[in-house]
Parts: structure tokens; C-alpha cells; sequence
């Protein structure tokens, strides 16, 4: 057996505010980023622009991110719906006709 094979079966994943924390972070790398513009002399005289612009990507990634958990949330939200519509199949009784 290899040193990697799990002995346990993974844990169920964790669902908490994914939407509020990934708008949360959103919010601080754009703070961040208009910190940082009016000191944009200074970073550029330390060739640290990196920063300021790793805080700008940050910010618009987060935008992205953003986008995918409202239609991922939207998305289990719908299946969640119709799951709990639909009979469950092969119950053992016939549909009445």
C-alpha cells in the first residue's frame, strides 16, 4: 500500500457564505488598491508596482469570482428545488394512472 492512500473517506465539503465571503475579499483588495494609488511615486521609485497592481488583479478577479458563486449558489439553489419536487424513483409504487 502506498504512503499516500487515504485510510478514511474525505470529509463533506464546507458550505458557508461563499457569496458574502468572496465580495468580502473583493472589497478589501479594492481598499487596497486605491490605498495604495496615492503613494503610486514611491512604489514606483522602490520597483515595488507589483503591488499596486496585484491589488487591482485581485479586485478583478474577484469580480470573476463574484459571478461564478452567485450562479453557482443560483445552481444548487434550482437543483436543491427540483430535488425536493420530483418523488423519489424506484420507490416501489406504481404512479397512479
Amino acid at each position: 500500500m502506498a504512503k499516500w492512500t487515504p485510510k478514511h473517506e474525505a470529509p463533506e465539503p464546507l458550505e458557508g457564505p461563499v457569496v458574502a465571503t468572496i465580495t468580502g475579499g473583493t472589497i478589501v483588495w479594492f481598499v487596497l488598491f486605491l490605498v495604495q494609488i496615492p503613494f503610486y511615486g514611491w512604489f514606483d521609485e522602490r520597483g515595488l508596482m507589483w503591488w499596486v497592481w496585484t491589488c487591482l488583479a485581485g479586485g478583478g478577479l474577484g469580480l470573476i469570482g463574484i459571478s461564478y458563486v452567485r450562479k453557482r449558489d443560483a445552481a444548487i439553489k434550482r437543483s436543491a428545488a427540483r430535488e425536493s419536487r420530483e418523488p423519489l424513483a424506484g420507490n416501489g409504487h406504481d404512479p397512479a394512472p
